[in-house]
């Protein structure tokens, strides 16, 4: 190897060089609006900003709905695989204790019960079945009970981004909906 060729081969930059540079680019881009605002005295307001996002990309929905049912009934029919199957109209098997699977609509919506609480709290790990493998959110139904009726209290987190509309519509139709005409 002659002296030119050696001089051009120092001057290349090896791969870990490439990669801790653009991570430092990368890590300077990201932490760019929040320096910027903790200068400016700031920091607190900019991330209330920051995770508030835009419609689109929330990844987040909270729901409360009244149904005319005791929260016993409610928890039942969400985790009892022949009353899911008649309130919705689709097919379902639930397996209904902690770390139990569940399938609904056909298959459409798979996951696992990771806290169940009888009468008052089911959280579940949810997703659509066309989702990417191991992509899944989290559910959580709290059922307070207020008179003859329950309030639901649905809060669904953690599901990718352009979800929210078709989610935040599709528990009124396939879910509320449903149960108010179950329990009619």
């Amino acid at each position: 190897m002659n002296e030119a060729n050696s001089r051009a081969l120092v001057a290349v930059p090896t791969r870990r060089k490439l990669l801790v540079g653009v991570a430092v680019a990368l890590g300077g881009l990201a932490a760019g609006p929040y320096a910027l605002a903790k200068e400016q005295g700031n920091d607190e307001k900019t991330k209330e900003a920051m995770s508030t996002g835009v419609e689109g990309l929330l990844t987040y929905l909270h729901q409360e709905i009244d149904i005319k049912a005791s929260r016993e009934k409610i928890y039942d029919a969400l985790l009892d695989s022949k009353q899911f199957t008649a309130f919705s109209g689709a097919p379902a098997e639930i397996h209904r204790e902690p770390g139990g699977t569940f399938s609904l609509f056909g298959g459409l919506i798979v996951g696992r019960n990771i806290e169940l609480i009888p009468k008052e709290r089911i959280v579940q790990a949810w997703r659509p079945a066309n989702w990417e493998p191991g992509v899944y959110t989290l559910v959580r139904f709290e059922l307070n009970e207020l008179g003859p009726q329950t309030r639901i209290v649905l809060d669904h987190t953690g599901f990718p981004e352009q979800n929210f509309r078709h989610l935040n519509s599709g528990w009124y139709t396939h879910y509320w909906e449903p149960l108010r005409k179950y329990f009619a």
